[in-house]
């Protein structure tokens, strides 16, 4: 088996930089002053920038997700720091110019009869253009949707994207 331009490996099947979707990671803290800088901190001499963040907090705990510029060496870093994780796939989209970009966003799920389960901004502007991080109920139709509608996907390669190499 050969791996390039003449792989015959199907997309669905492989996960990597180019992979569309982009990874979440859902970790819970307690609900104690200084837990967010403590997780932020493992990241700290790594090279993985956290590329996005929601916090909920809840009476007990907070449910903070996240997604970082390399999502494979993030999960290693929270495995080994015995945090419990959840990953899930997330939708990341490049907001179009002009008036409204997430109404336009949001009608053209909603024309696909898509539900936006979560959605948060991405701290990183790939290709220099603000973007959201979307869950939806069906990924790969939300996907297909937002592409057939001429939206720029944003893939985890895109998060890895080194900020300093265009200045």
């Amino acid at each position: 088996m050969s791996i390039g331009d003449d792989s015959t490996t199907a997309f669905e099947t492989i996960r990597g930089r180019n992979f569309p979707a982009l990874r979440q990671f859902t970790i819970f803290l307690e609900n104690r002053v200084g837990q967010l800088l403590e997780v932020v901190k493992r990241f700290e001499g790594t090279g993985i920038r956290i590329c996005a963040l929601s916090v909920s907090d809840a009476a007990e705990c907070a449910f903070v997700r996240f997604l970082v510029s390399d999502a494979d060496r993030g999960r290693e870093i929270l495995e080994r720091s015995g945090l419990a994780i959840i990953e899930t796939d997330l939708i990341g989209v490049e907001l179009p110019e002009g008036p409204q970009p997430l109404l336009r966003v949001c009608s053209a799920l909603l024309q696909a009869e898509l539900n936006i389960t979560q959605a948060y901004p991405l701290i990183v502007r790939p290709n220099g253009k603000p973007a959201v991080a979307i869950m939806v109920e069906n990924i790969e139709f939300a996907m297909q949707t937002l592409h057939e509608k001429g939206f720029t996907i944003i893939t985890e390669g895109d998060l890895n994207d080194d900020p300093t190499k265009n200045q």
